[in-house]
């Protein structure tokens, strides 16, 4: 992908959401994705980029979300690009493939209904609302090290349900983007990890992991409320996702101030 393309992606993406729902693009992918090639694709008519379809490998698992200009659409330029997509994607070592909607989005279930796929989950995208928050002391956090390395990926095993070679392979690119993992100390433990990401003004939380043998025990708010309060400083609006299939996690969220603004459903591709 090239700089351009960027910018192309941003300028389609304002068109399609029209202010209506909010589309999952995972921004701090694509911006590492500069230079590479095989999991973006394009349509163009002249110069001007009208559908556009990106592939997100999480670990186990793929995704796939994309848009056409509402313009352009019924000409099958989505299908298009869903087939040659799926075809990079099922070559892959993956246990499943993603479609990504908006749930607000009629025109992505409309066409969503004409793919061999049901639903599988939602998950909810929050916001955090300006909410009073004491008892933060007794976890620190620091950047993750190469020592830390068996530690996180056991964490995406134990606590994201992925499988051993599936997780190295995930902490391997995660390390290849450059992306910002922090480990959460508990007594002189390294117990779990976080992921802060700043871009634009924003900050948005990936990752969020607590050991089982160390959960249960205030760690996961005390770690919440620190990233919180540090990005109030630097005056950040904060995010996070989570799936709704997961209470627990949610119930957290929501007694930090998180709320739910937007919901992106995912359908599970069953085609061959």
């Amino acid at each position: 992908m090239k700089e351009k393309q960027l910018v192309e992606i941003a300028e389609l993406q304002k068109g399609c959401e029209q202010g209506t729902f909010s589309l999952k693009l995972n921004w701090e992918t694509l911006r590492s994705r500069v230079g590479k090639a095989g999991e973006d694709f394009f349509h163009y008519e002249g110069n001007t980029l009208i559908g556009y379809l990106a592939i997100y490998d999480f670990g186990g698992k793929i995704e796939l979300c994309g848009m056409v200009h509402p313009d352009y659409r019924r000409q099958g330029i989505c299908t298009k690009l869903v087939e040659k997509a799926l075809l990079t994607a099922k070559k892959r070592d993956s246990r499943a493939i993603l479609l990504n909607a908006p749930a607000e989005s009629q025109s992505a279930k409309g066409f969503l209904a004409t793919l061999p796929c049901r639903f599988d989950v939602a998950e909810y995208q929050m916001k955090w609302q300006e909410t009073e928050l004491t008892d933060y002391e007794g976890v620190t956090l620091r950047p993750s090290k190469e020592a830390d390395k068996a530690l996180e990926i056991q964490l995406d095993v134990d606590c994201f349900g992925l499988l051993q070679h599936e997780a190295a392979s995930y902490y391997e690119r995660i390390k290849k983007e450059r992306l910002n993992t922090f480990v959460i100390v508990y007594e002189d433990q390294v117990v779990g990890k976080i992921r802060v990401e700043e871009r634009d003004g924003e900050a948005w939380i990936y990752g969020f992991a607590v050991a089982p043998a160390f959960q249960g025990k205030g760690i996961g708010k005390k770690v919440l409320k620190q990233v919180i309060l540090e990005q109030q400083k630097k005056g950040n609006p904060i995010y996070l996702e989570v799936e709704a299939t997961n209470p627990a996690a949610l119930k957290l969220y929501e007694s930090c101030g998180f709320r739910s603004y937007h919901q992106q459903d995912y359908y599970l591709y069953n085609g061959s």
